[in-house]
Formats: structure tokens, C-alpha cells, sequence
């Protein structure tokens, strides 16, 4: 009986992870982004925005301490399956898979510690934490970085609005983004 409750536990925190990173993937896809806050469309960009969602649920799964400290991890260990996948995907050899998945994540530790010291510092941090990141390959004009800052300090008092439930389901809320829903 314990071995099956271990697997059934297993099973539903994956798909709990799962359906938490599709609705990050599905918010970090969407097309105002790319255009009212011109984050440049390609791999990298997309790459940032997902990392800049999923930073958040995280953030947010951590406020309910210990207890989501394994969905918080399988968040983690599903975006990275999936980041091999999409490598695989776009013919990057198996030899090399490994060393830019690691890659990818040393950047999403860094990147996430930066926006959240900017989350929880000044507008003046944050900001310099979207430069370095998200608008590294282009200049974005006074009003997209605003508009950047001011979405990111909005999805994370959105996600703290939202019950430990919903955020664990993948029921995620996220704020207008760019003028479009």
C-alpha cells in the first residue's frame, strides 16, 4: 500500500508540474511581449520570458514554505525536460544537449536572483535586471521598460492573490500584459 500511495503522489506532482509550466509557457507566449514590449522573438527571448514566469510561481510556491518544496522542484525538473526536448528538437546533438541545458540553467538561477532582488528592491534594480536579461540583444524604448517593470511587479502580487490551490493546480492569474490580454 505505501509503495502505490508513493507512486500515485508521484504521478499527480507531475502533472501538477506539468500543467503549472504549460500555463507559464502559454503566458510567456504571448504576442504582446514580442510587440508592445518588444522583447526580441527568438529562442533567447522566449527563453528569458519563460524563466521570468517561472521565477514567479516559484517565488509564489515557496511563500507556503516546506510544503511545496516538491512541486517546486518538479516545476524545475519539468522546464528543463522539456528545455532537452525542445534542444533535441532543433537538432542540437546528443553530445551537446547536457552542456547547454546546464548552461540554461545556471542562467535561469541568475536570472532569477536578479528579478528577484529587483522585485524586492527598487524600480531602478529591476530595471537593470530586465536590461541585463530579457532586452540584452536590443534597446528597449523608456515606455517598454516601464511597461516590462511594471508587469513583473504586477504577476507577482497577482500570483500572491491566488489561492496555494489554484497555484498548484496550474490555475494561474497573470496581469494585462502590454495593453493586451
Amino acid at each position: 500500500m505505501g509503495l502505490l500511495s508513493f507512486f500515485r503522489r508521484a504521478r499527480q506532482s507531475d502533472a501538477k508540474s506539468a500543467a503549472i509550466y504549460m500555463a507559464v509557457v502559454l503566458q510567456a507566449r504571448n504576442p504582446a511581449f514580442y510587440g508592445a514590449l518588444g522583447v526580441p522573438d527568438t529562442v533567447d527571448g522566449r527563453f528569458d520570458l519563460i524563466v521570468l514566469h517561472a521565477m514567479l510561481v516559484m517565488r509564489r510556491l515557496r511563500e507556503e514554505g516546506p510544503a511545496l518544496e516538491d512541486l517546486t522542484q518538479g516545476l524545475f525538473d519539468y522546464m528543463f525536460k522539456d528545455m532537452d526536448r525542445s534542444l533535441r528538437e532543433i537538432g542540437v546533438g546528443d553530445m551537446g544537449v547536457g552542456k547547454h541545458v546546464k548552461k540554461m540553467a545556471k542562467a535561469f538561477y541568475g536570472r532569477a536572483e536578479e528579478y528577484e532582488i529587483g522585485i524586492d528592491g527598487s524600480a531602478e534594480s529591476i530595471d537593470v535586471a530586465l536590461k541585463r536579461n530579457i532586452y540584452r540583444s536590443t534597446t528597449p524604448t523608456e515606455d517598454q521598460l516601464a511597461a516590462m517593470s511594471c508587469y513583473l511587479w504586477a504577476a507577482d502580487e497577482v500570483l500572491r492573490t491566488r489561492s496555494t490551490d489554484d497555484v498548484a493546480q496550474g490555475r494561474l492569474a497573470w496581469p494585462v500584459v502590454g495593453g493586451q490580454g
